[in-house]
């Protein structure tokens, strides 16, 4: 027969009991942060079993980081080695940890500097692995008794649930965050998608009606430079001369103004071939500086070193090349120079040609437009020279850059893939 507890021992472990009751329900994860949750259970534990000093550990790769403790540590972390401590004996084996005089037990490990009895459970996750620990000592030695023991247990739980329920939030949020990114990333591709669809599918509708409109154009044009050209044999006065010539100017102008929208209304095919680079620029800069505009001013050519060879279509590379070259000379006064360098980029399979000058730099308004179709910083230009060049360069998978300023003056870079 089971012999009852003497009155003031019952009445003791009630009161204990009632005790531990009310902190635990006091203890609310959801009120409070992490941090001072687990803050509450290593000052609950030492307050319920009088200890002199409780903390709560992380514990990984043979190191403890002390996460709540029920002194005041100072500011900064608490990061420590876990070889030879009694901690390391409770996370080795995952199996709770008491000592009562560390002194003359010694083969689990060595305790904090001035302590002399440990008390430690494990914390673990629900498929029994441990992450860490609580952990209590006491400066004087000190035996505990199985309802401490369980007390001190049952505390290691709430942490233990409490730590792996905030990793499984931190985790949620994580995943969460990063579909965000991803949603977002998607759904910006595919507006630029969309946008570089309907932009194609505009460009294709104008490109047929320019066509159309061209040749409605030039077949006449065509007749009537033809009836201006026979007026030539004619004697005319000295005034309907200048009149004849001025015709006969704008003529031309508009049907090269014809022949260059109907090349950009084209879609660019090309037909690649390999081009050593260096040979290529330095025949084509020569016979650029036999050329009008180039007349007493300088173009320098700036090559690399070593040999490169490039995939392009010949003729349109040299489009481009003519195009950018003629306009900075047109950019700069008599003794001026033309700079064209060849460099390479941060992608390994292409390479950057430059070409650069002096001269008076673009307005800051028209240079986010000036690849645009009509849009040109030289009176009476077309608009169409920088916008053909960027239509070959990209089909070249390549990239267009234009930047000018007072300072620095006026570069257009482009990119052909090696």
């Amino acid at each position: 027969m089971v012999q009852p507890l003497p009155f003031h021992q019952g009445q003791f472990k009630w009161q204990q009991a009632q005790r531990i009751l009310e902190l635990l329900s006091a203890l609310s994860y959801r009120s409070s942060t992490i941090d001072s949750y687990l803050k509450d259970i290593a000052c609950g534990v030492s307050q319920l079993l009088n200890l002199d000093w409780s903390v709560v550990t992380f514990c990984w790769a043979e190191k403890e980081k002390i996460i709540a403790s029920s002194l005041d540590l100072g500011a900064g972390e608490q990061i420590y080695s876990l070889h030879g401590t009694l901690t390391h004996t409770v996370v080795r084996t995952g199996k709770t940890l008491q000592v009562k005089d560390t002194q003359t037990q010694t083969k689990y490990g060595k305790p904090p500097e001035g302590y002399r009895s440990y008390l430690g459970v494990p914390l673990q996750t629900p498929g029994g692995k441990t992450f860490g620990t609580i952990c209590s000592f006491c400066v004087q030695p000190r035996s505990f008794d199985e309802e401490e023991l369980r007390t001190v247990q049952l505390f290691a739980e709430r942490a233990a649930i409490a730590i792996d329920n905030y990793n499984l939030y931190q985790q949620q949020q994580d995943f969460n965050q990063a579909l965000e990114t991803e949603v977002a990333l998607r759904t910006e591709q595919l507006r630029a998608t969309q946008a570089k669809l309907i932009k194609k599918e505009k460009l294709a509708a104008i490109g047929q009606f320019a066509s159309m409109i061209v040749h409605e154009i030039r077949n006449p044009l065509t007749t009537i430079m033809m009836g201006l050209n026979s007026l030539k044999r004619l004697q005319l006065e000295k005034r309907d001369r200048m009149r004849l010539s001025l015709a006969t100017e704008e003529g031309d102008r508009l049907l090269e103004l014809l022949k260059e929208i109907l090349f950009y209304a084209k879609p660019q095919i090309l037909e690649l071939e390999p081009i050593e680079v260096a040979p290529f620029l330095a025949e084509l800069l020569f016979d650029l500086r036999q050329l009008p505009m180039a007349s007493g001013k300088e173009i320098r050519l700036i090559p690399l070193p070593e040999k490169l060879i490039i995939r392009a279509d010949k003729n349109k590379l040299k489009q481009v090349v003519i195009n950018l070259v003629q306009n900075a000379c047109e950019a700069i006064a008599l003794g001026e120079v033309v700079t064209c360098t060849l460099t390479k980029t941060q992608n390994p399979e292409s390479i950057c040609f430059s070409i650069h000058n002096q001269g008076t730099p673009i307005p800051e308004e028209i240079l986010p437009k000036l690849s645009e179709p009509f849009v040109s910083s030289k009176s009476g230009g077309t608009g169409l020279g920088l916008a053909i060049v960027k239509q070959i360069v990209n089909a070249h998978q390549g990239t267009l850059s234009i930047q000018s300023n007072t300072v620095e003056g006026t570069t257009i870079s482009f990119t052909i893939p090696v």
